[in-house]
């Protein structure tokens, strides 16, 4: 069992999963609405730094501190071995959180760094890295403008970070691709497109379509003025596929996990009763071009 930092407060309740980091942050209500760059940047940092504890007590042990979980249904990189071996090469993961995937890329002899837009959350990194003996380069840094060199890189990765917060996948790609090699490998994990249209709930309430899929305006959590708490963009798979060709990244496969029998774990709206109807998560392989 994962022992949680000693800042750490007890895990809290299901129901309330989210509230100590919304009465911080003065959450009032829900908005659809157009969401820049500047504002999201600005909001998920906020929010990530609030919510940084509770989601450690939450889901820490189910993450580990070093292992590569790519989704909440639990596939491992190291049974998926969607990034090949990476012995020896050079790994970016975007959006690392606390970076248990960063360590465990580490481990498999990598020469693998961490960036996460969140100081609260690269905190929880480097008190794992203590823990763990496995130290790795962490850089706070918004993923639409990474402070690295071109060309650097044989392998990015992601396991729902960074993507689903930043305004512009465009942006983002177009960064991504500048850091990989040529032949360089993308490999990302999203929710599934698809779960957009459904309400947030992992119970009978979340089987009932409410919401269009073609509607891409953002989610946003806002305070009593109408500021931004929390940010999140839904993008079609057809706007995922477009965005990486124009930034000369080819897909060579798009993963959908099934829920795997005997998994009862309920991570936010993912749950066993939805899992067996529908898929959670995405994770799209991709390579940059080599004559880009």
């Amino acid at each position: 069992m994962v022992t949680p930092p000693p800042s750490t407060p007890p895990t809290p309740p299901a129901s309330d999963r989210h509230e100590r980091a919304e009465q911080r942050l003065h959450t009032a209500g829900v908005a659809y609405r157009p969401v820049g760059s500047a504002e999201a940047a600005a909001a998920n940092l906020a929010w990530w730094d609030a919510d940084a504890d509770d989601y450690h007590a939450t889901h820490g042990e189910f993450l580990g501190e070093s292992d590569f979980r790519w989704c909440p249904e639990g596939l491992l990189e190291a049974d998926a071995r969607l990034l090949g071996d990476v012995h020896d090469t050079d790994v970016l993961e975007v959006g690392c959180g606390s970076a248990p995937c960063t360590r465990w890329l580490h481990s498999q002899g990598a020469r693998a760094i961490g960036v996460d837009l969140s100081g609260g959350m690269l905190r929880h990194g480097v008190a794992a890295g203590a823990r763990t003996g496995i130290r790795v380069p962490l850089i706070q840094a918004n993923a639409e403008q990474l402070p690295l060199a071109g060309d650097s890189f044989d392998t990015a990765c992601s396991a729902f970070g960074a993507v689903p917060f930043v305004a512009s996948i465009e942006t983002l790609f177009a960064e991504v691709a500048r850091v990989l090699r040529p032949g360089g490998s993308w490999v990302f994990a999203v929710t599934h497109p698809m779960r957009w249209i459904f309400p947030d709930d992992p119970g009978p309430a979340g089987l009932t379509a409410t919401q269009p899929y073609f509607d891409r305006t953002p989610y946003a959590e806002v305070d009593a003025e109408g500021r931004a708490t929390y940010v999140e963009y839904h993008r079609t798979l057809g706007d995922y596929v477009r965005a990486l060709a124009e930034a000369g990244l080819r897909l060579h496969d798009l993963i959908e996990p099934e829920w795997p029998a005997g998994h009862t774990r309920t991570w936010g709206q993912w749950s066993p009763l939805r899992g067996k109807l529908f898929p959670g998560t995405a994770i799209f392989r991709t390579t940059k071009e080599s004559d880009r």
